[in-house]
């Protein structure tokens, strides 16, 4: 059985949901508010999210960043808005799939079953040590290590940190970055690759931009030699 933590205030919609889920592979937890959902990930351990966006309490959009700085869990955003800007923001804020209401339960069945597949295929235990002079990072407990001591990175910075260093060397255009991260495309607007490694920077003291290069027209580039 998958443990599924459903984040839907509609009474009915939700019954509906766990009555079918739960008579497949998938046991369902109600969350019937975004400020209390965080809280409740924590305690469910769930292996999948199914979340929606208009939440009493915080907006969905919200809870999806707050449980992506936490946990790579699949997140599928269900909502009844249609404007195309909010399934690219909800991707952006690290969903992995997007599913207007209505929706036919055996679709939802089927999307859940493939994001599923997908976090099983990833979960192979990857147990290596890169070294960069005085950074060190420890995939098998995602610690990173920073003059000595441990550097604390929210999940999505981990993950753009993880990208580039294996790449060390080599220029990574936006696009590349969003889709080994995220699976999306570079639309052109989205900065949310240049704030985190604004943020990236602050953090390993990278001032003039050494460490982590930009390379005007292409992209950036983790530069393995800045890193003493």
């Amino acid at each position: 059985m998958h443990r599924v933590m459903l984040v839907e205030d509609d009474a009915r919609l939700a019954e509906l949901v766990s009555e079918y889920l739960s008579s497949y592979e998938f046991a369902v937890d109600l969350v019937t508010r975004g400020d209390v959902a965080l809280e409740r990930f924590k305690e469910l351990s769930p292996d999948v999210v199914i979340l929606d966006l208009m939440l009493p309490g915080l907006d969905g959009m919200v809870v999806c960043r707050q449980i992506r700085e936490h946990s790579d869990v699949p997140i599928l955003i269900l909502t009844a808005r249609e404007d195309s800007y909010d399934e690219v923001s909800g991707l952006e804020q690290g969903a992995d799939d997007f599913v207007n209401k209505p929706v036919q339960p055996r679709v939802l069945l089927a999307r859940l079953r493939a994001l599923m597949r997908r976090a099983q295929a990833k979960s192979g235990v990857d147990s290596r040590i890169l070294q960069f002079g005085a950074l060190r990072i420890v995939t098998s407990d995602r610690s990173v290590i920073w003059r000595g001591q441990p550097c604390i990175l929210s999940n999505t910075e981990y993950k753009l940190l993880l990208v580039l260093a294996e790449a060390a060397g080599r220029v990574l255009s936006r696009d590349a970055l969003l889709k080994k991260m995220r699976g999306i495309e570079f639309d052109g607007l989205d900065r949310s690759i240049d704030n985190c490694i604004s943020k990236l920077r602050r953090k390993f003291d990278d001032a003039d931009s050494e460490k982590i290069k930009t390379v005007w027209g292409e992209g950036y580039l983790f530069s393995p030699s800045a890193w003493n």
